[in-house]
């Protein structure tokens, strides 16, 4: 494939130009995840733009946990995103958690109370609804917008003692509710919620929403730009407003781009969350699943992912990538870098006739043919062979090269083959090729300089390794999955064949989970992490080439 044209990354040119005007410094981001599911390609995005900004300038980046929504998070997310940046080759500074900062953002609601910019309202959630307005007509304050500094601290307290059930009450900043902008028109900055946190236990009742905790945590850590997505854009004037209120002398820029989009599958949380609890996939590490730990599993290289970022560049403008292009990225990089192997996973047994009864040898095969540095491997020949049953045919169709009666081809690194015959089973199922074998054709070139069309890979009855291969496709047949309330309407019939009994070669046997190899003529397979050396298990990572 050739190089994609990496496009320019206007966040760059915004921090240059603040370099150059002596705006900022030093440079420093942070990578802001909340805790409540399993990171995915979207967010590779934002881990490559958030930690190589930070690369780039020779600066740091954070990790900082948003757990400000105790109800949906726990310690099993937070323990996954730690191993899907370090996967994907990244290293944070310092790890942050928002609710460390709990204590600073409780005194931050105070001082606004206390400025007469936040108060206390007792109206129902559907009812400041209500009262926002909508895009063409101004809201209304709330009754409660006007009471007294004294009666909101008091209410305050109470809220944080306590006293009333979720719901009852919440604290809003007092700021525009005539503003074009919705996120202006007085936002809630805290609501009553009697969760047990991961972090603080049973400290709060009262938790401070993202938009209030967010910019004022980034400032708090000297944060000096703010990257995210593009639906964040409208929330940047009040996450301006949070921290020149509060008083930060050097507050953040926030800088928005594109988010991700993908074609064929779905990165909604609760879409995934879906999938897994109807049982559609076997979890959020399924090798089908766009999660980091699912492509993880399947054996994208996180080399691949990174490129598949970079290719796409950074923009400011909402498109869709092809997912073709993700995997034209995970099989460019394997195919320079995986190891080279020999598998059978419809096996169709060859006996060579005139092979000495009894005897076997080794053959040395290099790992990969472009390097030689990476070794060879010793693959074993015998009497009985194993070749894929597509290889033979009774009556071969037009151009058809492969094992026919009467027919040479040559077995990859071993001997030219030629197929004598066939035996057949009661129901007339071929179930065993004969063949002869040229001894002087070893390492598979003739000393006549005669040439053969077909070349075959094969496993040695004498070493393989049985195995389960799971052939993996797309999740979905469509482009934009879940357009409709079905989502299972979307789904692939196709996207998992499994093939049990499959022959590997020998050198496997020791094969650990995560290792990829090129499979010759089948793609790139990985070891899955349930494998064991009593039963292997396979995952095709990528076809050669696309079948889409």
């Amino acid at each position: 494939m050739e190089e994609a044209v990496k496009s320019s990354n206007f966040i760059h040119d915004f921090i240059d130009e603040d370099l150059e005007n002596g705006v900022n410094t030093r440079i420093q981001t942070r990578f802001p995840p909340e805790p409540n599911g399993y990171l995915h390609i979207g967010h590779a995005k934002a881990i490559c733009i958030d930690f190589g900004t930070a690369e780039k300038y020779n600066g740091i980046c954070n990790l900082r946990f948003d757990d400000t929504n105790p109800s949906r998070e726990d310690v099993e997310y937070v323990d996954s995103i730690k191993e899907d940046i370090e996967w994907l080759g990244f290293k944070w500074a310092n790890t942050y958690y928002a609710s460390s900062y709990f204590d600073f953002l409780y005194e931050c609601a105070l001082k606004l109370i206390k400025s007469g910019k936040a108060y206390v309202d007792d109206l129902s959630p559907e009812e400041i609804k209500a009262y926002r307005g909508t895009l063409t007509e101004p809201g209304k304050n709330s009754p409660y917008r006007d009471r007294s500094v004294e009666e909101n601290l008091e209410l305050f307290k109470r809220m944080t003692d306590g006293e009333f059930p979720n719901g009852a009450k919440v604290l809003r900043a007092k700021i525009d509710m005539a503003s074009p902008n919705f996120n202006m028109r007085d936002p809630i900055i805290y609501r009553i919620s009697h969760t047990s946190h991961h972090q603080t236990g049973d400290k709060w009742c009262v938790y401070p929403m993202y938009d209030f905790a967010h910019p004022l945590s980034d400032a708090r850590e000297k944060v000096t730009y703010s990257l995210c997505s593009l639906e964040f854009e409208n929330h940047r004037p009040l996450y301006n407003w949070f921290v020149n209120e509060i008083g930060f002398e050097e507050p953040p820029r926030q800088i928005e781009f594109a988010r991700l989009n993908v074609n064929y599958c779905v990165t909604s949380k609760r879409k995934c969350l879906d999938l897994v609890e109807k049982g559609h996939v076997t979890g959020w590490d399924d090798p089908r699943m766009v999660t980091l730990c699912g492509m993880r599993r399947r054996g994208y290289p996180a080399e691949a992912v990174r490129d598949f970022i970079d290719r796409i560049g950074v923009s400011k403008a909402d498109s869709v990538v092809d997912y073709g292009l993700l995997e034209a990225c995970v099989r460019d990089y394997l195919n320079a870098n995986a190891p080279r192997a020999m598998a059978v996973l419809r096996p169709l047994k060859v006996v060579i006739d005139n092979y000495p009864e009894g005897q076997t040898e080794e053959i040395e095969v290099e790992l990969h043919p472009d390097h030689p540095e990476m070794g060879t491997r010793k693959v074993t020949f015998g009497k009985e062979i194993y070749v894929e049953r597509e290889d033979f045919m009774i009556e071969p169709v037009k151009k058809y090269f492969r094992l026919f009666p009467g027919n040479e081809v040559r077995l990859k690194s071993a001997y030219f083959a030629k197929c004598t015959g066939y035996d057949l089973d009661e129901n007339g199922e071929v179930v065993c090729v004969h063949c002869e074998y040229d001894p002087a054709s070893k390492g598979g070139n003739s000393p006549d300089g005669r040439k053969v069309k077909g070349t075959l890979h094969w496993v040695s009855e004498a070493d393989s390794v049985k195995a389960t291969v799971n052939i993996y496709d797309r999740l979905f047949k469509v482009e934009k999955p879940g357009t409709t309330d079905d989502l299972a309407a979307d789904l692939n019939p196709n996207s998992l064949t499994v093939l049990k009994d499959c022959l590997i070669e020998g050198s496997l046997k020791d094969a650990k989970a995560g290792d990829v190899f090129q499979f010759m003529r089948q793609g790139y397979f990985c070891i899955d992490k349930d494998s064991t050396p009593d039963n292997m298990i396979i995952n095709r990572t990528v076809d050669l080439k696309s079948s889409w």
